[in-house]
C-alpha cells in the first residue's frame, strides 16, 4: 500500500486510516482510492482491529472530493469503467466493511468526501468541519453514491435541495439534518473518535457483524421481508456465547466477558 496516499495505524482496537493527500485537500484520484481500499482490506484481516477510523491528513479538509483536473481530462465511457467502477467499489466496501467505521471528519467533506462518510456506521465532525455536494457548480451532479445514499439517510426534499443547489453546510447543521452523529471542538475530534471506538470494541464483534449487516440487507429490502429477515438474524444470535454471556452478566450483576463467538 503507498504510504504516501494512505497511512495506516494502529490505536487499542481500532485501525484509523488517513487518506494523505493534504496539498489537494485529501482528493480522490484512483491510486488513493486503491490505497484506501488495500487499508479497509488490512484491517478487516487483522483479528486484533474492531473498529476502523476513517480521517484526512491535515486540519484542512477530510476529503474534498474528486481531483478536478483529472475529472475534466475524462471521457464518458472510460469514466464509467474506470474511475466511476473503482469509486462506487471502494466505497461500497467501506460501507459492506465486516467491522464497524467510524468518519472522523476533520475540515472539508465535499463531493466524494460526503458520499464516502455516507458509508460509513458513525460520524463524528470537527466545528470547523463543512459539508456539501457542490457537483451541480460544475456541471455534474454526485457519481459516487450521493443521488442514492442521501435520499435514503436525509428527508429526500432536503438531499435535493443540497444537490440541486450544491450547498455547504456547517457541522452544526450537518447534524440537525442527522447526517452527522455529534459536532465536537476541532481539537478534541480524534479523543472523541478513539473513545467512540474503544468503546465499540468493548461490544460483542460477532453481534456487531450481524446487526450492521441486518440493517444493510434490510435497508434494501421491503418493510416484510426486511422485518422476516430481522426475525432469523436476531434468532441466530441465540447459538452464540456472547448472547448468553451478555444475558448471565446482567443477571449477576456483573460486566460482560464477550469473545466474538
Amino acid at each position: 500500500m503507498p504510504e504516501d496516499l494512505v497511512i495506516y495505524a494502529n490505536h487499542n482496537a481500532a485501525a484509523v486510516i488517513t487518506v494523505n493527500r493534504p496539498a489537494t485537500m485529501n482528493a480522490l484520484d484512483m491510486a488513493t482510492l486503491t490505497a484506501l481500499d488495500a487499508a479497509v482490506t488490512r484491517a478487516e484481516k487483522d483479528a486484533r482491529v474492531r473498529v476502523l477510523v476513517i480521517t484526512g491528513a491535515g486540519d484542512k479538509a477530510f476529503i474534498a472530493g474528486g481531483d478536478i483536473a483529472d475529472l475534466n481530462a475524462r471521457q464518458g465511457l472510460a469514466h464509467y469503467q474506470e474511475l466511476a467502477e473503482l469509486l462506487h467499489t471502494v466505497f461500497r466496501h467501506v460501507e459492506r466493511c465486516t467491522k464497524p467505521t467510524i468518519a472522523a471528519v476533520n475540515g472539508w467533506a465535499l463531493g466524494g468526501g460526503t458520499e464516502l462518510l455516507l458509508c460509513t456506521d458513525l460520524r463524528i465532525a470537527a466545528q470547523s468541519a463543512r459539508f456539501g455536494l457542490p457537483e451541480i457548480t460544475l456541471g455534474l451532479f454526485p457519481g459516487a453514491g450521493g443521488t442514492q445514499r442521501l435520499s435514503r439517510q436525509l428527508s429526500p426534499c432536503k438531499a435535493r435541495e443540497l444537490m440541486f443547489l450544491g450547498l455547504r453546510i456547517t457541522a452544526a447543521e450537518a447534524e440537525r439534518l442527522g447526517l452527522i452523529n455529534r459536532v465536537v471542538a476541532d481539537a478534541d475530534l480524534m479523543t472523541e473518535v478513539l473513545a467512540v471506538a474503544d468503546a465499540l470494541a468493548q461490544k460483542s464483534e460477532l453481534v456487531l457483524r450481524l446487526l450492521r449487516r441486518t440493517l444493510a440487507d434490510g435497508a434494501e429490502m421491503p418493510l416484510g421481508a426486511a422485518l422476516r429477515h430481522e426475525q432469523a438474524m436476531v434468532s441466530l444470535i441465540f447459538d452464540s456465547h456472547d448472547a448468553h454471556e451478555g444475558c448471565t452478566a446482567f443477571l449477576q450483576k456483573r460486566a460482560a466477558d464477550f469473545q466474538g463467538i
